[in-house]
């Protein structure tokens, strides 16, 4: 009798251990059930189109006026990035947390081209990218150190 009351008393001490680290989980710092801190992580799986590229408001481009008709355009995927410009290719791994952003140094091809004006600035902006604001399904600014600094995605349509 007394084996099975210990038995019966670890079980359901087991048991509201579980129960207690469940609604743990499910609270925010002030207790409330049902809400939490983390805010989600941003989805840029997927194709952007590079909009605009912006150091400051005098130094900027925008790739479709650099090149005209050449599409130049970023993919995320699995924890990296990969820029394709008009003329060289920028990949490197990135991480994601909540709104934040890191986009690490990586590769970059270096083939020379007439107009460069994308990568000159991309290598400049890049390594300042901190923040992502969504502005609705379709369009993403990577933010950088500065207020102006960013760059402007554009959702490509999927196949």
């Amino acid at each position: 009798m007394k084996t099975k009351l210990l038995s019966v008393v670890a079980i359901a001490a087991a048991m509201a251990s579980c129960a207690g680290r469940n609604g743990a989980a499910n609270q925010d710092s002030t207790g409330v059930e049902g809400q939490q801190d983390a805010v989600a992580a941003v989805d840029l799986t997927g194709k952007w189109y590079l909009e605009n590229i912006v150091v400051n408001d005098s130094d900027y481009v925008r790739p479709s006026e650099a090149v005209p008709g050449v599409e130049q355009y970023v993919i995320f995927s699995d924890s990296t990035y990969v820029f394709q410009t008009n003329c060289n290719t920028i990949s490197g791994p990135c991480s994601i947390k909540g709104d934040s952003i890191r986009l690490e140094a990586g590769l970059m091809t270096e083939m020379a081209c007439d107009n460069m004006a994308t990568e000159d600035i991309l290598r400049r902006v890049i390594p300042n990218i901190a923040t992502i604001d969504v502005q609705n399904d379709s369009v993403v600014r990577l933010n950088g150190a500065t207020p102006a600094e960013c760059i402007l995605l554009r959702k490509a349509a999927q196949n």
